[in-house]
Formats: structure tokens, C-alpha cells, sequence
């Protein structure tokens, strides 16, 4: 652990061995406050523990920078890593607790530490910066390799929102990191992880290396805030600078993942899904790496979480051409079953059961884009599809709607991929979209005039391909129904059906 060498700093500063050059003043004054800050009474949250931060406050100020990055009698380079080692003391200090040992009325307490804490680093970049500005000091840039990953990861876990942060604290960290990227010139963080020019290393992996004792089974709920900094790192790194680092970034995304609170099984399944959208589909289908993520991500497909299904879909749907890339089709066969297919038929079957209104909608949200993905072999799933189709229509979805419109969107790409097999569906397909008609054009109240309009409009349009599908034998069927009908709505929309007709071409589809 980084912690447990910086523990032992102080004693190898303290010790003059035969040969060795004694240490300056300046490091063991450094070293001191160190091994405070790393001592039992800090990890315990002692009322003495702000004590240090004061001290290295005053240290930091009083000193000059070419002297606290020069040292006197050490070397540049050891007087920078004890500044890299107390910045990452800093960091660990102004941590949240312990998920399982944290308590509610121990937030505000981490808050005001790391507004404490994020003033420090604020005295120690603008000391960079100054000795950046002088010119006479070049161990600057060793003073600042050493500071810049424990200072981001402490601005990133303090600037987002959450339980253990303040409206101070954030403010404070947002600050450290606006001066951060000042110092490293980097006109975003997404610049600062990947390099500003071509030729420039960024510091995406040396972020890595910083989280990566903290993002193993056994230590990962250890900080929560580390999944939230990894995270958003990650989704700050495209690419192509991505997929150089995959096997680092992937078993901590599958971990995450894997995880029986929902909140992080979706935080793992997105960032699961930033690396299937910027790694290229050849390094993901090496050592059977896109396998590994579908399997990962489908089991979830049996939570009852909305939220976590609709993160899984958009994963899985960005997913299956990766997938497919492996398979080859002989024309002299029938086409193999794929992932989309496998997927598919769970959704089907889960909608045609499902009561709940939230997953009814964020089932209906995606399944436009599975039709649209399968195309013509979409009629292997025709049945089924059916008989979800007409369920979700008779069933009134709230104000907005949503999951009838969706499924109206899904039966108007099914109609247009599959039409050689609807025609012999035109009756049970015309009596769904007529009564959802009447149903709609009769609500008094319950719908929004905008979300009725839209509702008719799609429906329409739905029996206008059902038309062209049908031979023109739908025109035939609603003019019986225009002598008896009253309402204005439905006469309306029957009139587009028979308008639209007459304006296709004669041969239908």
C-alpha cells in the first residue's frame, strides 16, 4: 500500500546511514507532518487530527518555491516525492468512510475536512505555478508529476455531489481542479488524461495506477467514492486513446458490475458501455472479451430495476455488432440465431407479463431499435410480438403515454420489414388500431390534447401501412364504417387512411 511506505518515510528521513547524505530540514519537517497525518489518531478522526493541516499550511507558506521543490541537501527528486507522498496522504485523509462504518452525521465532518484540505492544495499549486512563472526552479514539473494524480482524484471525489460533500467543499474542490488543469495547461480534463497534443503522454494511467489498489474485490467498498472517481475518469477518455489501456479499465467496470446494489450494478454496466462505444470491435472480440461483457450484462435482464434495465438494453444494443462480427453466414443455410435474438425473446417474454408500469415503458422505449436491428428476421419473433403489440395498445399508460406510442412505432417497423407476413394479421391488427382510435378520440380528459394528436397521428399512419400491406383491402373495410360513425376524430383519421390510398401507387408495397 502507497499509505504504508509513506508510514515509513519518516524513519528512513530520520535515519543517517554511513554514506548517505542527511536529509534537509525541509524534508523532515515534511516527513513529520506526514507521518502525522498517516498516524493512528488521524485514521481515527481525532478532534487533534486538523492540527497537521495547519502545520503543513504554514510550512507550505512560509516556504519559497525554489526551496520546496529544490529541498536543501536533498535531492530534487526526493523532496518531490515527499511532496507526491503527503499530497496522496491529503487525499486519503479527506476521503469518505467506510460505506458499512460511515455514518449520516459523519458527512459534514468529511466536508469540512476536505474544504481544509482542497485550501491546501490550492497554497501547493499556486506555489507550482509560481515557480512555473520564475523560470528558475525546472523541478517544478518533478514537484508536479508527483502532486497531479492524488490531487485530481481528491477533486473529483469532492466536486460531484454526494452524501459527504458541502456546497463549500465542492466549490472548493472545483476550484482545485479548474488551478489544476491551469497548471498542467490543459484546457479540459479530457486533455489532461489524454495528453493536449499527439506527442504528449497523458496522465489517464497514472490515475489508474493510483485507484488500482483501491479497486480490487476485496478493497473496492472501502472508499465509495472511489467507483464514482473511476468512473467518471473513465468516461472522460475516447477514442483512440482508450483502447490502449482496456485491460486495465475492464475487470473494474465487470466488478462494479457485478455488485448486488443496483446503483452500482448500473454505474458498472456504464461504464461497461463506454468501452464497447470507443474500444474497437477487434480488441474487444480478442481472448473473448465482448462475451464476457454480454454475459455479464444479461443476467441483469432479470432484475425487475428499470433503471438498470434501460442502462443494460442501451449496452446490449450497441453490443450485438461487435458480437456479430464473429459470425459468418453461409447462404446455403438458414441464418444463426444471434445475441439480438437471444435478448429479444427474454423481453418479449418479460413484457408479456409485466404489470408494472415503469418497466412496461422502458421495455416499450427499446424495442423499436431490436426490430429496427433485426430487420426481416424480426418475423421469427412475429407471434409473439403480436400478441405483445395488442396487449400494450389496449392498455391506457398515464398522461404521457410513452409505452403506447412506442409500441405503435415498434408495430410501424415491423409492418414495414415483415409486410409479406401481415397481411393474413389485417383483421386482428385493424380492430387493435380502430379501438385504440375510439378509445383515444373519446377520452375526455385524461390525455393531453398534444399526446392525443400524436397518438392518432401514429395510429393512423399504422393503418395506412397496413393498408399498403394489405392490398388496399383496409380502405375497403373503413368505408363501411364511415357511414355510421359520429365522431369527428375517428372520421378524420379514416379519411387520411382512404386519401393516403388513393395517392400510393397501384401496386401497394
Amino acid at each position: 500500500m502507497e499509505l504504508d511506505s509513506a508510514r515509513e518515510a519518516p524513519s528512513r528521513e530520520g535515519s543517517s546511514l554511513p554514506g548517505e547524505s542527511s536529509p534537509s530540514a525541509l524534508g523532515q519537517d515534511f516527513s513529520k507532518i506526514l507521518h502525522r497525518l498517516t498516524g493512528q489518531e488521524a485514521r481515527r478522526g481525532n478532534n487533534a487530527s486538523g492540527v497537521p493541516l495547519k502545520d503543513l499550511g504554514a510550512l507550505v507558506e512560509a516556504t519559497e518555491c525554489e526551496r520546496l521543490f529544490e529541498g536543501t541537501g536533498a535531492p530534487p527528486r526526493g523532496m518531490c516525492e515527499i511532496l507526491g507522498q503527503v499530497a496522496g496522504a491529503l487525499e486519503k485523509y479527506a476521503a469518505p468512510p467506510k460505506e458499512e462504518e460511515g455514518r449520516g452525521d459523519g458527512h459534514p465532518a468529511v466536508a469540512e475536512k476536505a474544504a481544509e484540505v482542497g485550501v491546501l492544495f490550492l497554497k501547493l499549486l499556486e506555489k507550482v505555478e509560481a515557480a512555473k512563472s520564475s523560470g528558475v526552479c525546472p523541478a517544478w514539473k518533478t514537484g508536479l508529476r508527483h502532486l497531479a494524480g492524488p490531487i485530481y482524484i481528491f477533486s473529483i471525489t469532492h466536486s460531484l455531489e454526494q452524501p459527504w460533500t458541502s456546497p463549500r467543499s465542492q466549490d472548493v474542490a472545483r476550484e482545485v481542479l479548474r488551478l489544476l488543469l491551469q497548471v498542467t495547461e490543459c484546457g479540459s480534463v479530457a486533455g489532461f488524461l489524454r495528453g493536449e497534443n499527439e506527442d504528449e503522454k497523458g496522465r489517464f494511467a497514472l490515475i489508474l495506477g493510483l485507484l488500482k489498489p483501491d479497486l480490487n474485490k476485496e478493497s473496492w467498498k472501502h472508499n465509495p467514492a472511489i467507483k464514482h472517481v473511476f468512473s467518471w475518469t473513465l468516461q472522460h477518455v475516447t477514442r483512440p486513446w482508450l483502447n490502449q489501456h482496456l485491460e486495465r479499465i475492464l475487470p473494474p467496470s465487470l466488478l462494479i458490475s457485478d455488485d448486488y446494489q443496483t446503483e452500482n450494478k448500473i454505474l458498472g454496466v456504464q461504464c461497461l458501455h463506454h468501452i464497447v462505444l470507443n474500444v474497437p470491435a477487434a480488441d474487444l472480440l480478442q481472448c473473448n472479451r465482448a462475451q464476457v461483457i454480454y454475459h455479464a450484462i444479461f443476467n441483469h435482464l432479470y432484475t425487475p430495476e428499470h433503471h438498470l434495465i434501460q442502462a443494460v438494453l442501451l449496452c446490449l444494443l450497441d453490443l450485438f455488432p461487435v458480437l456479430e462480427k464473429a459470425l459468418h453466414w453461409k447462404g446455403n443455410r438458414a441464418r444463426p440465431t444471434t445475441h439480438c435474438d437471444e435478448v429479444l425473446q427474454l423481453i418479449l417474454t418479460h413484457m408479456e407479463s409485466e404489470h408494472r408500469l415503469l418497466l412496461r415503458r422502458t421495455y416499450a422505449r427499446n424495442l423499436p431499435a431490436f426490430v429496427e436491428r433485426l430487420g426481416i428476421l424480426t418475423v421469427r419473433h412475429l407471434r409473439r410480438l403480436e400478441r405483445v403489440i395488442i396487449g400494450y395498445l389496449e392498455v391506457y399508460d398515464g398522461p404521457e403515454e410513452e409505452a403506447r406510442l412506442k409500441i405503435l412505432e415498434t408495430l410501424k417497423l415491423l409492418m414495414q420489414h415483415t409486410w409479406p407476413r401481415i397481411s393474413c394479421r389485417l383483421v386482428v391488427l385493424l380492430k387493435v388500431l380502430l379501438k385504440l382510435i375510439c378509445d383515444v378520440a373519446r377520452d375526455p380528459n385524461l390525455t393531453p390534447e398534444p399526446v392525443k394528436s400524436a397518438l392518432l397521428q401514429e395510429a393512423t399512419d399504422c393503418l395506412i401501412l397496413l393498408d399498403h400491406c394489405s392490398q388496399g383491402q383496409v380502405k375497403g373495410l373503413l368505408s363501411k364504417i364511415l357511414q355510421s360513425c359520429e365522431d369527428s376524430k375517428v372520421v378524420t383519421c379514416i379519411r387520411k387512411v382512404q386519401q393516403a390510398s388513393e395517392d400510393a401507387p397501384s401496386d401497394g408495397t
